[in-house]
């Protein structure tokens, strides 16, 4: 069963928090988002392309965007 997130509240953490892996966090992507927080986001790069995603919907494995 996917989880449902809201698509909006994660597009905008995304963009102002993404740095700080809490988009991973909203998706329950608890792994990524340690990641992404130790990394600062890839130095902005993994950000920038998790923003791209989740503006364009992309069906992420077990997320359902509402």
């Amino acid at each position: 069963m996917a989880k449902r997130v809201n698509w909006v509240l994660t597009l905008v953490m995304s963009i102002l928090l993404g740095g700080l892996g809490v988009d991973r966090f909203i998706m329950g992507h608890i792994g990524l988002g340690i990641l992404k927080l130790v990394t600062l986001g890839g130095c902005g790069i993994w950000t920038i392309i998790d923003i791209i995603l989740i503006a364009t919907k992309y069906k992420f494995e077990g997320i359902e965007w509402v």
